[in-house]
């Protein structure tokens, strides 16, 4: 276990954390596993030994310092940290829910807040290592029906782009990860047609090439959509909001 280089990925209990967590372990990683549920979190482990259980809730600030320390002490080093946690609840984002909007931004948010906290200062002396943090193409612009998702992508987006220039200097890399519609239990909330979506395994594929075999700030897929919403966050207001409203209006939204 002493030669195998090691992982920490929060949100790993279902959809793209889970897909990524099997994704590195089978290429011979030790992956420290975190989630809320640590039943799904021994599940993992039953079928990957290289896969061990952390429980946490990312919202608690304490919690997040005490699981890290608890890693670093078991392995003695983390390579890479990917924090992937986050909700959506489409139904309540049609209405204007001040509580579902701040509970959103508390986990996807705030969440990795509290994950960047725990880790920050080990980063920063070792000098060495990677930090990607998991947002969408949500963050690009406003979307119908995803307020508070949106706000709280974007806010990521951003926050990883400064973080960039923090620990350039550390030497320490830093990415962003950009996905498209990914089928997960999240998306399966949405009640529309989600164009291109992708399994959680192509997520992970194209996750684990992106840290391993790539050196680019952002980790977006698949290409063909991503690019597509990437030109929408160019386009003027008034024909973006057009657009959009055309599209609302076809799928009955």
């Amino acid at each position: 276990m002493e030669d195998k280089k090691v992982i920490w990925i929060t949100g790993a209990s279902t959809g793209i954390g889970k897909a990524l967590a099997l994704k590195f372990a089978k290429n011979d990683w030790i992956v420290a596993a975190s989630a809320r549920r640590e039943n799904l979190l021994n599940e993992l482990n039953e079928e990957n030994r290289n896969i061990h259980p952390f429980p946490l809730d990312v919202t608690d600030i304490d919690q997040c310092k005490n699981v890290f320390e608890n890693i670093l002490q078991k392995f003695k080093n983390i390579e890479i940290c990917v924090f992937s946690t986050g909700i959506h609840d489409p139904k309540s984002e049609k209405k204007f829910n001040l509580d579902k909007i701040r509970k959103i931004m508390e986990v996807n948010y705030f969440g990795v807040m509290n994950s960047i906290n725990s880790i920050y200062e080990y980063y920063n002396s070792k000098e060495s290592g990677q930090i990607s943090i998991v947002s969408s193409v949500a963050g690009y612009r406003g979307l119908p029906a995803a307020g508070a998702y949106c706000a709280s992508k974007s806010a990521l987006t951003s926050f990883t782009e400064s973080l960039y220039f923090e620990m350039k200097r550390k030497n320490v890399r830093v990415s962003l990860i950009s996905p498209g519609f990914i089928k997960t239990p999240m998306t399966d909330q949405n009640d529309f047609p989600m164009p291109m979506i992708k399994s959680p395994e192509f997520a992970a594929e194209q996750i684990y090439n992106g840290l391993i075999k790539k050196n680019s700030f952002e980790i977006h897929f698949p290409k063909a959509f991503t690019f597509f919403m990437k030109f929408l966050r160019i386009l003027p207001n008034i024909v973006y909001f057009r657009l959009l409203e055309k599209g609302m209006k076809k799928i009955k939204y």
